[in-house]
């Protein structure tokens, strides 16, 4: 069979044969996608890198490039129901001139045409520009970061954490200027989309009801990735990424849904938002969803400067104590087997703090980690039971252990509470005097709200609990780090508000912690 003039339909054994060279391409869709033909020179009527192009999940010698091709992208893509070949190419300069190298992969249907390139043989703590083509068509041009060489020393680190980006709560302007930092790195803690319906009276709104298929996650994902300020920080560096409940679903624990859903339903919604999920993020081959399962937990290296511990905390979660919300502890909070993370995982991230060598040990996660007793009075307490304080025991195991163990530095960096934190991290939060052993920086929304009622009576409640040193409920923006061998400096980035796509951008207040004393002083 030959070539067909017309919209360049290959056979099916050139297929086979490009299937082969295709550097990004999952074996385990080869078998699902082998009967398509394929799509060599395709011809659209509108462009198809709409949703625009990022990087992911950096090592010393390798990066994840992503895109998804979408000529409609709110309403399923609008592609074609073949296969499609994408070529990539990495360059050493921003024109794409000395090109190091290049390749090609498939585009398939039951990805939503999204493609993950796993780029080796690169050379560690090195920029890279890169670029997707299909057919006459090319993507805008990307910048990626390499890690440094494991072991090696390096003298800084910069990068900044965001979470929670409800689209229609306000603008992404805060992403407009993480994009003109000086960053290594985008490190995102959850709540990358949100589910629910369409609400008129926000400032901008999502399309169509709240989502529970395939195709509804899809079209929520690809509205978000419409927003160039956040294509723009995608495009500008590396990310690192994990979920948090609004992925799938406000406050789901492991299989149990918030909403009355039954078991079957519930676990065909997860299903459908973790392949959603992986489509429009640059994740690695491993992380490839199965049914309702995917792999998120991972640890990235960078030097022996910091090592970051990315952590699940939705997966494999027991359900949340009490009933969930904000009330006083029920004695199932404090159950040893309560779980935030699974045994597996929780040992996992153990035995990594254990071995690590790196100046600076992160646990990037997503809800608050340090206690926090919002009305102390005795006889009552008062506590978020969808954080930590509803899994008290899995919390102090780990405390313990940096008690015991004392991994050098350890820093948790956390989103989901639309607010900003500084907290020392106690074996006791009861007891002042207790031992710190540990730094936990919560950052503030990009565009999710905090209730304007509830800032003043946690601010009422700070003077009972002395290891919270900061918080605010009024600004959002995101947490900008330098990381050096003698200190760790968190910068609060606040814009002046997300209702103005001009907003402006100040340092809201600075924290550091010194090498070798657990604690954040401000500045």
């Amino acid at each position: 069979m030959k070539l067909m003039d017309g919209d360049r339909l290959l056979p099916i054994r050139c297929r086979r044969r490009k299937i082969l060279l295709g550097a990004g391409f999952f074996t385990g869709l080869a078998v699902i996608s082998q009967w398509r033909p394929v799509l060599a020179q395709p011809r659209f009527s509108s462009y198809p890198f709409s949703l625009g192009v990022a990087s992911g999940d950096p090592l010393p010698n390798s990066v994840v490039l992503w895109t998804r091709l979408a000529i409609d992208p709110l309403n399923g893509g609008g592609m074609p129901p073949e296969n499609i070949i994408v070529r990539w190419s990495v360059a050493v300069d921003k024109n794409m001139t000395k090109i190091v190298r290049s390749g090609q992969t498939l585009a398939t249907p039951e990805l939503a045409h999204s493609v993950h390139v796993d780029v080796r043989g690169l050379e560690p703590e090195r920029w890279y520009w890169y670029q997707f083509r299909v057919g006459k068509e090319v993507s805008p041009i990307g910048r990626t970061r390499t890690a440094p060489a494991r072991n090696s020393s390096i003298p800084q680190l910069n990068f900044a954490f965001a979470s929670c980006q409800d689209w229609q709560n306000g603008y992404y302007t805060a992403y407009k200027h993480m994009a003109e930092e000086e960053l290594d790195l985008v490190v995102h803690l959850g709540d990358y989309i949100y589910e629910y319906e369409a609400q008129p009276d926000k400032l901008r709104q999502h399309i169509g009801s709240e989502i529970f298929t395939l195709e509804d996650y899809r079209n929520r994902h690809a509205q978000y990735k419409t927003d160039p300020n956040l294509q723009a920080v995608h495009g500008k560096f590396p990310w690192i990424i994990t979920w948090d409940d609004h992925e799938v679903e406000n406050n789901y624990a492991g299989l149990i849904p918030e909403e009355n859903q039954s078991q079957e339903e519930f676990v065909n919604r997860r299903a459908y938002a973790y392949q959603a999920y992986y489509e429009h993020m640059p994740l690695r081959r491993f992380s490839l969803p199965k049914g309702p399962d995917m792999q998120l937990y991972r640890r990235f290296t960078f030097g022996d400067l910091a090592e970051f511990n990315v952590l699940d905390t939705r997966q494999y979660r027991t359900d949340q104590p009490c009933d969930d919300g904000l009330k006083p502890r029920c004695s199932q909070a404090l159950a040893e087997e309560a779980t935030m993370t699974g045994q597996k995982q929780e040992q996992w991230l153990l035995k990594g703090l254990d071995k690590s060598s790196a100046r600076w040990n992160v646990i990037a996660q997503q809800t608050m980690f340090a206690e926090y007793d919002f009305d102390p009075r005795p006889e009552t307490g008062l506590f978020n039971v969808d954080q930590w304080d509803g899994y008290v025991a899995a919390r102090n195991r780990i405390l313990n252990f940096l008690a015991q163990r004392q991994p050098s530095n350890p820093v948790v960096i956390t989103g989901d509470i639309h607010s900003s934190w500084v907290n020392d991290l106690k074996v006791d939060f009861q007891n002042p005097d207790s031992a710190t052993v540990g730094t936990e920086f919560v950052g503030t929304s990009i565009s999710s709200d905090f209730p304007t009622e509830f800032i003043a009576p946690v601010k009422a409640a700070l003077s009972d609990n002395p290891h919270t040193k900061f918080f605010d409920g009024a600004y959002r923006g995101y947490v900008r780090c330098n990381l050096t061998r003698d200190r760790w400096q968190s910068d609060y980035r606040v814009v002046s508000t997300i209702t103005d796509e001009n907003a402006s951008i100040s340092t809201l207040a600075s924290f550091v912690v010194e090498n070798g004393q657990p604690g954040a002083q401000k500045i």
